[in-house]
């Protein structure tokens, strides 16, 4: 096992850089068997959370939680979905069986021992948004009451094929916050459906089949939500049986993927009603958000926040190779390993005008639950949160010319990132698969919508241009990884060169350096969803 490393005793002066020997025995460390996957609520979580404390106060840093505490409690609703004793579908008074994990994958949670929903008509709601800043309404007043809402993923301008029109109202394919599950499961309740269930398609959400069944019909919320405002299931048809489903039903899902498209479409019933009762395991468990800093010399009251989550998988069905563990070595050990390196130069070097926190969340993997917690019950005051900046799944391939940028045009720092990369000689690529709407998928977006400029690296958002092999390298690594998303295979490897990694890492460490010790304060772009949230709050900030 890493021994935990020691806090250097002289800040007088910079110390080295980032280690990429030190990333790799963290990694191997969490990413072992011993941590059974990181789950929340698990004795895995324990063990995690004492490794965590005790890296922080070796490297001397103080207790940055709750009370003077290390951590933030975060209450957790744990649901856990079982074998249906029925789950079928009616089309023209004829029933069949739907088969759960391969034609269809229903969670909940709703905080109630069962599902049961009987005979509930299913309506096609296009992609399920409501945009009146977009003069968009995919429900048209629909009474959705008693019933389930089929929609498709992404938002209405992803799906058009080249040089075919589009509406152009949510920026081509770049995903908006209206193409996230997320979002469609919470607007198909606000409009008091029942159910809601997404048609499945792999480059509309980023990630295959074998990733939307990884839970094993396990899910989390935050403890307390009210259960009128949840939907009493939830969840996915695979896309070929979709395809089927709507077939069956006198429908042609490749039309109406077409008239989903525009402004003027309106929901279609399927005739087909869904019956699923299935028991439902319910408990609530306390996990916890680990929080250390560094209190600023001159302005302590105004914090720059660096985060990754410490949470993976848990254990779950057997791989291919017969492994269990789903250990989350790069995503996401290899950005708490980032952020402890920080935290140690940080600790190492002179104290910054401005306080640093060093935030590793909960529950990111069921649904970014432990910053969303931060985000509504903050241990630091938003408004004086200067920046949050957030590693999530770095690259393991070697040194690269260029740095992904996740969300182009959001907020100033994009400008630090590229004065930061400039002088280690290299570029800011905008990110290559900007569909998978990645910079609504991670720890820093809960404080996005709180108003905290937020910076994201993630190298799931392309290829990078790789020193050794160049772009198609970089393309070939990312493949590779997306195989292990969230499976078994994310372990650490003794092959894994990650000098890349520590060059990113190396970034957020020169940008939270410059404003550490400025008086700046970063700000969103004109027409960011973000800017009204932050300008609200100017005056907090003396200006």
């Amino acid at each position: 096992m890493l021994a935990l490393p020691t806090a250097c005793r002289t800040r007088s002066a910079e110390p080295a850089g980032v280690d990429p020997a030190r990333l790799g025995s963290i990694v191997q460390t969490l990413a072992s068997d011993e941590y059974e996957g990181r789950a929340p609520g698990t004795r895995a979580e324990t063990k995690t959370i004492d490794y965590l404390i005790g890296a922080f106060r070796a490297l001397g840093l103080e207790p940055g939680g709750e009370g003077g505490s290390w951590t933030q409690a975060v209450a957790l609703l744990r649901t856990q979905v079982g074998a249906p004793r029925t789950l079928d579908v009616s089309i023209g008074g004829h029933s069949r069986p739907l088969a759960q994990g391969e034609q269809v994958f229903i969670t909940t949670v709703r905080n109630a021992p069962q599902i049961d929903v009987r005979a509930a008509p299913l309506v096609f709601v296009g992609y399920g948004v409501t945009a009146p800043e977009r003069s968009w309404d995919d429900y048209k007043g629909v009474d959705l009451a008693g019933k389930i809402a089929v929609m498709l993923i992404n938002d209405p301008d992803f799906h058009a094929a080249p040089g075919e029109p589009v509406a152009g109202e949510f920026g081509g394919r770049r995903m908006t916050y209206y193409g996230r599950w997320t979002y469609k499961f919470e607007e198909a309740a606000r409009r008091g459906a029942i159910g809601a269930l997404i048609v499945h398609d792999t480059d509309g959400v980023g990630y295959g089949w074998p990733t939307i069944i990884a839970s094993g019909g396990e899910s989390f919320d935050l403890a307390g939500r009210d259960p009128a405002g949840q939907l009493a299931l939830r969840g996915w048809l695979a896309h070929e049986y979709a395809a089927t489903l709507f077939r069956d039903a006198g429908l042609d899902l490749a039309a109406l993927r077409v008239q989903a498209r525009r402004a003027d479409f309106r929901p279609v019933a399927l005739n087909v009603t869904l019956t699923a009762d299935m028991p439902v395991s319910v408990a609530t468990t306390e996990s916890h958000n680990v929080l250390a800093k560094l209190t600023g010399t001159a302005r302590a009251d105004e914090t720059i926040m660096f985060g990754a989550h410490w949470d993976a998988y848990g254990i779950g069905a057997p791989d291919a190779a017969g492994r269990t563990v789903r250990a989350g070595a790069n995503d996401d050990a290899l950005g708490v390993a980032g952020i402890l390196e920080l935290a140690r130069l940080f600790s190492a070097g002179p104290r910054p005008q401005r306080t640093l926190v060093f935030a590793l969340w909960t529950a990111e993997e069921r649904g970014l639950l432990g910053s969303t917690a931060y985000a509504e019950h903050p241990v630091y005051p938003l408004a004086t949160t200067v920046a949050n900046l957030t590693l999530d799944i770095l690259q393991t391939a070697g040194p690269a010319r260029d740095v992904m940028l996740v969300g182009e045009g959001q907020s100033d720092l994009e400008d630090d990132l590229a004065r930061a990369a400039a002088t280690q000689g290299r570029t800011v690529t905008p990110e290559a698969l900007p569909e998978r709407g990645l910079f609504y998928r991670a720890d820093h977006f809960p404080l996005a919508r709180q108003g905290v400029p937020v910076l994201l690296l993630m190298a799931m958002s392309g290829g990078a241009d790789l020193v050794d092999g160049g772009r198609d390298a970089g393309n070939r690594w990312l493949e590779a990884y997306m195989r292990c998303y969230h499976q078994p295979c994310d372990r650490w490897s003794a092959d894994w060169d990650l000098r890349g990694a520590a060059q990113d890492i190396e970034l957020f460490r020169a940008i939270g350096r410059e404003l550490a010790n400025s008086q700046r304060w970063p700000a969103w772009r004109a027409g960011s969803e973000f800017e009204a949230t932050r300008e609200a709050s100017r005056a907090a900030r003396g200006h």
